[in-house]
């Protein structure tokens, strides 16, 4: 059978990123006494920023390197974060749930282990301004470091089919930098109510903010290989994110 290669795929082939075997490197790095395993890929001249990735559930993982890579073809500095530690990335269901969990239940230490994950790449000389992403869990990373506004230097926020639901006690405050919000209109995950909610918390705190809802896709749109994988929704997420970086760099 014959598969034909959606204008993303063209796009990683043309740009010379093998979508199999990641090109960047691995970096280890230190939170405390617990070590954990990053990925970075460098723009290949000098870079107009730098793209700090969350991932999903499953921990870091080839689509994660697969993405970072997309992004130095670009031109940025990308390096994909580890809030699990080396060598932990969970395959049965009811693992991936406990380690979400596990920072759930203690957001100090996702931030914490967020902003470690942007001191890394900074170690590595990766470009400023950052712009800060995420998938799935990872979207919901990226919220809560924004309604924290801790990191220095943010330029903006990305989250693709991520959790969008704010805990108690937490608000956006004005100086939010601007957030893309990647959603699939199918997702039953993450309900529509959930995007109308942060629409309505956005706008009370004069965050600029673009939300964009793709029909019929599901949950997990983006992932590569995968039964839940949209093309359109992918593509037209994509174009989205790069022009957020056109904007904010």
């Amino acid at each position: 059978m014959t598969r034909l290669l959606t204008p993303l795929v063209l796009a990683v082939l043309a740009s010379g990123v093998q979508a199999d075997r990641p090109a960047g490197q691995a970096i280890d790095y230190r939170v405390g006494d617990e070590t954990f395993a990053g990925y970075l890929a460098s723009a290949p001249d000098e870079a107009r920023g730098s793209v700090l990735i969350v991932h999903d559930w499953d921990g870091l993982t080839d689509y994660e390197r697969r993405r970072a890579d997309m992004l130095a073809a670009r031109g940025y500095d990308a390096f994909a974060l580890d809030l699990y530690g080396k060598g932990n990335r969970p395959v049965a269901t009811a693992a991936r749930k406990a380690e979400t969990a596990r920072l759930y239940d203690d957001r100090t230490r996702m931030r914490r282990l967020t902003l470690a994950g942007l001191a890394a790449a900074r170690a590595q000389a990766a470009a400023r301004p950052t712009v800060v992403m995420g998938y799935c869990f990872g979207g919901a990373v990226v919220l809560e470091l924004a309604r924290h506004g801790e990191a220095e230097d943010i330029h903006g926020y990305a989250t693709f089919h991520g959790g969008l639901a704010t805990p108690e006690g937490q608000q956006y405050g004005p100086e939010t930098p601007p957030i893309l919000v990647a959603h699939g209109g199918a997702d039953t995950s993450v309900p529509l109510e959930d995007v109308v909610a942060l629409a309505r918390e956005l706008e009370a705190a004069k965050v600029a903010y673009e939300i964009e809802v793709y029909s019929g896709a599901p949950h997990a749109f983006t992932v590569f290989d995968t039964e839940r994988y949209q093309a359109r929704a992918d593509e037209k997420s994509w174009a989205a994110f790069q022009a957020l970086l056109d904007e904010v760099f």
